[in-house]
């Protein structure tokens, strides 16, 4: 008679290739079941909602509004993103633009602020008796143009949002083979027709890989349109939870995990896998501006202008009047919060790490259709929205656990489901680095597939694996639906304290936490640019 194992293993050779180690797999698919379950539980959900009640609710017409908005919102951002980041792209990289080297950095820079605080200094520098407002007001100004709606939604979003265009096409440009634009000119082509017909179908690929991005960003985020009053599926999700419409929310949350898969498919079909990568070895010289060579200037300085010098001008205007504010002493910022977002932080980027590191050496030690499927499973969480990724586990937790709703482990579970991929990634990467004759010589000299990993593969890769800690600790510190949803009752935060300031219209209160916040994402920046060529393996 067979023993259990044997049958496993039985069964599995009929699916698996020789090659794949059964703990590992089943290591990795459980990994993978467990990113996808939120997701899997949401539509559960769904499901148990009235037929009819479901039709009425889809059909009603603030429905209709909402995906209006939310279509509207996401397209915008997304084509202004392509329109500020591919120029500048090309400004910091093919151009005898002054002062290159500084713009290159300084463009990337709005990155590190995240959006919902760009949103909020916005409105107070331009909203209705704002800053901006009083400083004009000696001129007769009275009233300056509404900040509020899709418009200001739009144009906040697209200033902390576009740096994904910019640096994937500038990373695109700097492959470019010079020798197909030397080609094109001596066919007659303009350097405009150059650009078009060479350098833009060059770049299609990473202008639609940061559009993807970019895309996702938009139709997810939850801070700013709320600022902003723009009723969009995350606001409105946010709000019905809030007012026990659980049915709606659940709902309006599937519409928009059509959108993203809809975002996704297109972006699929608009990617190039052609190899267009050049000899840059010997890199042309930049490209002559001329006149306008100081004129362009105008397009950097201004869109800076807007997305850094705004916010550090109220944030310290904040700073400077805080000592002035009385009576709302519940809003104090305390370093308890900041000790709380440390801490949760923490546990999730170790987590993320731990979970990450089996994936990313199952899918470089095995190309087959399973290690793409348990790599692809683990970037749902990321490009599910957070609130809906909050409220799906929200429905879990009640239904099922109510001893873990509103738990710390439910909360950093969240941020692991939400973060967990950028660990993969970077891990995947350091891994892949490594030469697998150094462990197969270290398997020959007897050592388990696991002493291999522990001895020889794990020390290689180590500055990977707490790169990606870092990087999974940066985003949760930001992350604001999740926190706001899921934290156990009294847990404060960072992002929490920053949102209860905005939410009670007393801005000053949000000027230290908003700082901590701007000063810790700019570590990632640091971070990104560190990583090139870091193992060197």
């Amino acid at each position: 008679m067979r023993g259990p194992l044997t049958v496993l293993r039985g069964t599995s050779a009929r699916f698996l290739p020789s090659d794949m180690p059964i703990g590992l797999t089943l290591l990795c698919g459980a990994i993978a079941a467990t990113m996808v379950f939120p997701v899997s539980w949401l539509l559960i959900r769904a499901r148990d909602v009235n037929q009819s009640r479901a039709v009425d609710l889809i059909v009603q017409q603030e429905t209709l509004d909402i995906l209006i908005n939310s279509l509207l919102l996401m397209s915008a951002v997304t084509a202004f993103s392509i329109v500020l980041g591919v120029p500048l792209a090309y400004l910091t990289t093919r151009t005898n633009l002054p002062f290159r080297r500084f713009w290159t950095i300084v463009v990337a820079l709005p990155l590190v602020i995240p959006s919902y605080i760009g949103a909020f200094t916005f409105v107070s520098a331009f909203g209705p008796r704002g800053e901006f407002q009083e400083l004009l007001a000696p001129l007769g100004v009275e009233e300056i143009p509404e900040i509020y709606g899709l418009g200001g939604a739009t144009l906040v979003i697209t200033l902390y949002t576009y740096p994904y265009v910019y640096l994937t096409a500038r990373s695109a440009l700097l492959t470019l083979d010079t020798s197909l634009i030397e080609a094109a000119r001596t066919l007659n082509h303009s350097r405009w027709e150059a650009i078009r017909r060479v350098t833009l179908p060059h770049i299609r690929s990473a202008t639609a890989a940061g559009g993807l991005l970019v895309a996702l960003y938009a139709v997810s985020d939850f801070g700013t349109p709320a600022i902003m009053r723009l009723p969009v599926f995350t606001r409105q999700i946010y709000v019905e939870n809030k007012s026990f419409g659980q049915d709606y929310a659940a709902l309006l949350a599937l519409h928009l995990l059509a959108i993203v898969l809809v975002v996704l498919a297109i972006e699929r079909r608009v990617r190039s896998d052609e190899n267009l990568d050049g000899d840059t070895s010997n890199p042309a010289p930049p490209v002559d501006l001329g006149r306008w060579r100081w004129p362009a200037l105008a397009l950097p300085i201004s869109v800076t202008g807007l997305a850094l010098v705004v916010p550090v001008w109220i944030l310290s205007l904040w700073v400077v009047r805080a000592d002035s504010n009385t009576g709302r002493s519940e809003l104090a910022f305390e370093w308890t919060y900041a000790l709380n977002s440390v801490q949760v932080a923490t546990a999730a980027a170790v987590l993320a790490a731990v979970a990450a590191l089996p994936i990313a050496y199952f899918v470089t030690r095995h190309d087959s259709w399973l290690a793409e499927l348990f790599e692809r499973s683990t970037y749902i969480g990321f490009a599910v929205p957070g609130i809906v990724l909050a409220y799906a586990l929200v429905y879990f937790g009640t239904d099922l656990a109510p001893a873990i709703y509103q738990t710390l482990p439910l909360l950093i579970f969240a941020y692991v489901v939400r973060f967990m991929s950028q660990a993969v990634g970077i891990i995947r990467s350091g891994t892949g680095q490594v030469d697998p004759t150094l462990v197969e010589a270290a398997r020959t000299l007897g050592e388990s597939s696991f002493g291999a990993f522990r001895r020889i593969t794990f020390p290689l890769i180590r500055s990977s694996v707490v790169a990606g800690m870092a990087l999974v600790f940066l985003t949760t510190m930001k992350e604001l639906p999740v926190t706001l949803v899921l934290r156990p009752t009294g847990f404060e935060t960072i992002v929490t304290q920053v949102w209860r300031a905005q939410k009670a219209v007393v801005y000053q209160y949000a000027a230290i936490p908003a700082l901590l916040l701007i000063v810790i994402s700019g570590f990632s920046m640091i971070i990104l640019l560190s990583q090139d060529g870091q193992e060197g393996l």
